[in-house]
């Protein structure tokens, strides 16, 4: 498909800066294609209002690390400055990563990051690096503690700078697996009183991991779907949550995901009957209009860029008219955009009507 289907106009003054507070006090658009009444006006405080008791919310329990540092490169007398993004762990003392300027570095180059060192093994197009590092493990877990920073969307980083309330906003509240770049920005809606009023309607909770990487931020630079490549992402989906959610869907009731993150990880792990099954690895699923879904029945996630992957998500999950309709109806509504704005709750455009 041409990307340009995927665009539209977005003002400058819908991209959030700070999330809402209370976490839940977010606005969210329900956007059902098989309503009469498609789109209607709600909060995430509300979200129990929509779910029935047998259903099932599926959240992604990855931790985000501080993965953007800044380092000096050194070949022989000769430094300079470097920006680089961790994105994916290859190994306890090597991780790929994407740098800034990157025709700085070489094979072979050392990086210095005060008392943090790293050797670059490999270099691939784009700007993405292999490094490996002087340290290794829980060491190394805690030498990029110190000198790392929150790794804050383009979008928000380049209007403000980092503080110290971004460490606690750009994490879910049930975050507990360091390794993702990216926060599960659906999940950042999350409070305590809100699990507790799902469970109360008889709602399952299930967690799963997909540690987010950088190339959730870089734009489709391709004309056509069927030229882009995902970036591959580490996930595991345990064995006792693939029969838990195995069996909701067999006592009828419907799997939701909350984040694209959940969903494509869930889509990652099923097969063509919809059986899902234990899952521990990368994933590069790329979804666009025309895929079949067999895992998910509702989705709940943020407002996405123009021209991303993600909005090409959402329109194959809701149809693409339906989502154009909806996203234009959000900016008109002063519904505010990306990491951290407000959230929808999407219906799958060929839910079967016993579920809808």
């Amino acid at each position: 498909m041409q990307v340009d289907l995927f665009d539209f106009d977005l003002p400058e003054e819908a991209i959030a800066l700070r999330p809402a507070r209370p976490r839940d006090n977010a606005k969210l658009l329900k956007i059902n294609p098989h309503d009469e009444n498609q789109l209607s006006h709600h909060h995430v405080f509300d979200l129990p209002d929509f779910l029935r008791a047998g259903d099932a919310l599926v959240f992604n329990n990855t931790k985000v690390i501080p993965a953007q540092l800044a380092g000096l490169r050194k070949r022989g007398d000769i430094e300079a400055k470097v920006d680089l993004t961790l994105h994916m762990r290859n190994a306890m003392n090597e991780w790929k990563a994407f740098a800034r300027p990157a025709k700085k570095l070489q094979v072979g180059d050392e990086i210095l990051f005060g008392d943090l060192s790293a050797k670059v093994e490999n270099k691939q197009d784009a700007g993405e690096v292999t490094l490996i590092f002087d340290k290794s493990g829980a060491e190394l877990d805690s030498a990029i503690a110190l000198v790392g920073h929150v790794p804050l969307p383009p979008y928000i980083a380049s209007k403000r700078g980092e503080d110290e309330q971004d460490i606690k906003d750009y994490q879910t509240i049930y975050a507990e697996k360091p390794g993702a770049v990216a926060a599960p920005t659906a999940g950042l809606h999350t409070t305590e009183s809100l699990l507790n009023a799902l469970r109360e309607k008889g709602i399952s909770t299930h967690y799963l991991t997909l540690h987010v990487g950088a190339g959730t931020f870089l734009p489709v630079k391709v004309e056509n779907t069927k030229n882009h490549k995902m970036h591959a992402e580490l996930g595991e989906v345990s064995q006792q949550v693939a029969h838990d959610l195995n069996e909701v869907r067999k006592n009828g009731g419907r799997i939701i995901c909350v984040g694209t993150t959940s969903l494509r990880l869930l889509e990652s792990a099923v097969d063509r009957n919809g059986i899902i099954h234990p899952f521990q690895g990368a994933t590069e699923i790329f979804i666009t209009p025309g895929y079949q879904f067999k895992a998910v029945d509702l989705l709940m996630t943020n407002f996405h860029l123009p021209r991303s992957t993600l909005f090409m998500l959402v329109s194959a999950f809701s149809g693409l008219e339906t989502m154009k309709s909806a996203y234009h109806h959000a900016i008109k509504n002063k519904y505010r955009f990306y990491s951290y704005g407000d959230t929808s709750l999407l219906w799958r455009s060929d839910l079967p009507e016993n579920l809808r």
